[in-house]
């Protein structure tokens, strides 16, 4: 089934046609700028402008950084406290014409993984971290979703987690990329003794560059990379679209 994924960031809204059985991009990629501090009329433009440049008829799934409850917007931290209340489910459906989940952004891109990247066939727990400007996390428990986790969050060393392990505060405080593992293994080590996960599969920017970091990496379960990068999300975001089309389980395996 061919859907539309929408992945809706902090500076961008990127989006495009995905085959679900496959992750393949069946558009180009199309992207426009997330407005400043966006309250719901400029998003809502924003989304519009999508719509009228894929002009698409079918299913439609969306990414979005922040805790989502049946489609409504919880938190939106790294946007504006405005669109908190908003049934952003409910519009994007109007706009489409079609129903559209929206999921915690870090849980579609986890999703994409676990049903056609690194984590297909896993049972038991499956930690998904994409590592960036903030650290996300998703939780997969035999192939079912445990949705909104924020575990980036989690004090560490008596800081929150990401103000000591995400991209920017690696730069900010000028470390090598050893310096940088060992702060990631002790978050690792510390997730790992609460979530006991089978497998960790680690993706964002924050991973392009595999070889700086992975031969000083000490995780205590097994790592793998993520299989789709920054495509994750759009093509996670078509899956859940696609599968609530199908059958109203968009967070299943």
């Amino acid at each position: 089934m061919n859907a539309l994924g929408i992945d809706i960031g902090g500076t961008g809204i990127k989006a495009a046609v995905v085959d679900t059985t496959t992750g393949a991009f069946i558009t180009e990629r199309w992207r426009v700028a997330t407005p400043e501090h966006p309250g719901r009329q400029a998003l809502s433009s924003a989304i519009s402008e999508i719509a009228d440049h894929f002009a698409w008829r079918g299913p439609v799934g969306c990414g979005f950084p922040g805790v989502m409850r049946r489609g409504v917007i919880q938190t939106a931290v790294n946007l504006s406290p405005e669109l908190v209340g908003w049934d952003l489910s409910a519009h994007l459906a109007e706009v489409f014409q079609a129903t559209c989940p929206v999921i915690n952004d870090a849980d579609v891109a986890a999703l994409a993984e676990m049903r056609l990247g690194a984590g297909v066939g896993v049972r038991g727990t499956v930690l998904v971290l994409t590592v960036g400007t903030g650290i996300g996390t998703a939780v997969f428990h035999d192939g079912h979703l445990v949705p909104n986790l924020e575990l980036g969050h989690l004090i560490l060393h008596g800081k929150d987690a990401e103000s000591l392990i995400s991209t920017p505060a690696r730069k900010r405080a000028d470390l090598t990329w050893m310096e940088w593992a060992g702060r990631f293994n002790d978050y690792l080590v510390y997730i790992c003794g609460l979530l006991q996960p089978e497998l960790i599969i680690l993706g964002g920017g924050g991973a392009k560059k595999p070889e700086k970091f992975l031969p000083y990496l000490k995780s205590p379960v097994p790592v793998e990379l993520a299989a789709f990068g920054n495509r994750a999300g759009i093509i996670g975001a078509a899956i859940s679209g696609s599968e609530q089309t199908a059958d109203s389980r968009p967070a299943t395996v």
